[in-house]
């Protein structure tokens, strides 16, 4: 297997130190980067691009949640914390795992397996070098007290609202602050498909196409939410499905 380039998040010199002592029993994980306060880690993970990232979530000024928050594309996240209050919050953000301090050899060992597997089954190779986020990218998404982290590929439908983006994956349809297009310059094009002016659609989840009014298609997603389809963008989906 490859190198897994790491990034430590974590203010106290003492914890980032035994982490390393842990991670060194562990030869696929490189540490690259270590970084005592959440600005640090922000500007450390987007120029080194790590695919994982241990975070400890109660630090000074910012903590872990934010920085997810900060972040366009969430690399595998680890938690770290000294405070049991967190884990059951952590895993509303789909964590990879959650560890709690002391951090012992065994139990690191055990997150370190559930890293492997996670990385492997991501097909890494398929990331793109340019800034397209790929179906296995995550994203942050935070909405009032509710917080995840969410796999592009798990979204099936992205809708304006206002000045807001309605996200909707599984039973949730949170609101995030930012526009349309600008999520549309990151998407991967061959899974989403722009259906209208409000509306961008992820073509896995399309049950059936329907011929609808005024040269017009209806898309009835898997969970039955129906999408009329603008005539500009039907008759470029025709194309691109040859129907």
């Amino acid at each position: 297997m490859t190198t897994i380039k790491t990034v430590i998040v974590e203010d106290s010199r003492l914890a980032r130190n035994e982490l390393k002592e842990l991670i060194k029993a562990h030869p696929e994980i490189e540490v690259i980067g270590e970084a005592e306060n959440v600005d640090t880690a922000f500007a450390m993970i987007n120029e080194l691009k790590p695919r994982l990232i241990f975070l400890d979530i109660n630090m000074p000024g910012k903590d872990g949640f934010e920085l997810l928050e900060m972040l366009e594309d969430v690399p595998v996240t680890v938690f770290t914390t000294a405070f049991d209050e967190y884990a059951i919050k952590s895993f509303e953000y789909n964590a990879l795992d959650y560890l709690l301090k002391p951090i012992n050899s065994v139990r690191f060992a055990d997150a370190v397996h559930k890293i492997k597997d996670k990385i492997v089954n991501d097909h890494p190779e398929n990331a793109t070098e340019n800034h397209l986020l790929t179906e296995e990218s995550q994203i942050f998404i935070k909405d009032g007290e509710k917080c995840w982290l969410v796999k592009i590929g798990e979204v099936f439908l992205f809708e304006i609202v206002g000045n807001y983006t309605r996200v909707y994956f599984r039973d949730q349809k949170p609101l995030i602050y930012k526009s349309l297009n600008q999520i549309e310059e990151r998407l991967p094009e061959n899974l989403f498909f722009r259906a209208s002016r409000q509306q961008i659609i992820n073509l896995k989840y399309i049950k059936n196409v329907d011929n609808w009014f005024n040269g017009k298609l209806k898309a009835t997603m898997q969970n039955g939410e129906e999408i009329e389809i603008s005539r500009r963008q039907s008759a470029l989906f025709r194309d691109m499905l040859s129907l």
